[in-house]
């Protein structure tokens, strides 16, 4: 046996001896893995219930009836999945950029934007891209991905700063290009990070989102918007409780992939 062998037989046998307070915990658990996701169901099997027994005038029948609910669900995931995308289009790439050489003189000012854009209220925000664009999904669309620029860009920003000075030394040491270090080095230490901004921005796209049919955008925020404006409670209740199951489903599944992306060697 090698003195290699040796030491990691050594750590094994130390950690599996260990008492359980001090073993690494494993990545992902049964419990994270079934609690949520079983919770949701009964949240929506408990809302199935209630609807086969609450009595349902003529107009709440026609507002949920002929696929418009899961229509509206549908278009609610689109404009969350593509306004997602192009935000980590623009602010990861934007984040690294920030982070090298000359342009990091002007890092202060695009985040002095993302936040202006944050700040601004989501519903003037929209108000004026409908203004200038008209109505349609791509006001909406451009409106959600302003409004979510700034948790992907300042975490992009934070993890590339964060990094131990003397890693991305010992790695232009070995030889690496600046490529190598930013692909090998930096962006997997940055990872957990970068990680983080995106699960906020998928969430806040989410809620964002219900704002879009305003803009004639759809989403589930039309059947709030029918719920409100006919009084017809009912109608209101289904696009609340279907807004925030999406949204802690889309959480969970962020923070399983938050799991699973992680480089091994950064495991809590």
């Amino acid at each position: 046996m090698t003195a290699t062998e040796a030491e990691v037989t050594s750590e094994s046998l130390d950690e599996a001896q260990a008492p359980p307070s001090e073993r690494r915990p494993p990545r992902l658990t049964w419990q994270k893995l079934t609690f949520l996701p079983v919770a949701l169901i009964a949240v929506l099997l408990a809302t199935w219930l209630w609807f086969q027994q609450a009595g349902l005038d003529a107009l709440t029948r026609n507002a949920l009836s002929g696929g418009q609910v899961t229509k509206a669900l549908w278009q609610h995931i689109q404009l969350t999945v593509i306004s997602t995308f192009f935000v980590l289009i623009i602010a990861i790439p934007l984040g690294i950029l920030l982070t090298r050489g000359p342009m990091r003189r002007a890092a202060p000012v695009a985040m002095a934007f993302a936040n202006t854009g944050q700040a601004t209220p989501a519903i003037g925000l929209l108000a004026l891209l409908v203004i200038w664009l008209g109505i349609g999904r791509r006001a909406a669309l451009i409106g959600i991905i302003v409004y979510a620029i700034l948790p992907v860009l300042a975490n992009t920003i934070a993890g590339l700063k964060a990094n131990d000075p003397t890693l991305l030394e010992a790695a232009r040491g070995i030889g690496m290009s600046p490529t190598g270090v930013l692909t090998r080095v930096e962006l997997p230490l940055a990872v957990p990070l970068i990680l983080a901004g995106v699960r906020t921005a998928l969430v806040l796209n989410v809620g964002t989102a219900t704002l879009a049919v305003f803009g004639g955008g759809g989403g589930l925020g039309v059947l709030i918007t029918t719920g409100i404006t006919n009084q017809r409670m009912p109608v209101l209740v289904l696009g609340s409780i279907l807004t925030v199951v999406l949204a802690l489903l889309v959480d969970w599944l962020a923070s399983i992939a938050e799991l699973l992306l992680r480089p091994r060697g950064l495991q809590p």
